[in-house]
């Protein structure tokens, strides 16, 4: 058990650290509570506090959950868009952090010519990725929840 609460902390706080790169908000809340929460399920279990193992169970369920919802919205499955701000509560225009630094990705910054447009505005043009960003994101939740099952 013990093992396992480590392999879920080290996740969760590697999954944390990516989405405060791209500033995704939703996530960063989610990862947060994951991490307190196999803290205390783990005191519980230790301690034996049924409350606590109660509180783990039912945290479990939301936080697969959660993570299938990740899945269906970088998947675009039912209507859902990886191109919303829903991520970021609709407060800033960031996405996730793999979609410029994923493996192989070649990023290319490219200031705009036009006349009247603010020189701190640029596209940034990504090429050349092993794998899509979505399918990282998705990687993530899979493992979620597979250490979580």
């Amino acid at each position: 058990m013990f093992c396992l609460c480590v392999f879920l902390q080290l996740a969760a706080l590697e999954r944390q650290i990516f989405d405060f790169l791209g500033f995704q908000w939703a996530p960063i809340l989610g990862n947060f509570l994951q991490i307190i929460v196999v803290i205390l399920g783990l005191f519980g279990t230790i301690q034996f506090r049924p409350r606590y193992i109660v509180v783990y169970t039912v945290w479990t369920a939301l936080w697969v959950t959660w993570n299938v919802f990740i899945i269906c919205f970088y998947l675009e499955v039912g209507g859902l868009s990886k191109e919303t701000d829903l991520m970021t509560f609709n407060i800033s225009m960031h996405r996730s952090w793999w979609r410029e630094h994923g493996p192989g990705c070649i990023r290319r910054v490219v200031r705009p010519s036009a006349p009247g447009i603010l020189e701190d505005y640029s596209y940034v043009s990504v090429t050349g990725c092993i794998i899509d960003f979505q399918y990282l994101e998705v990687i993530h939740s899979a493992i979620q929840i597979l250490l979580s099952v």
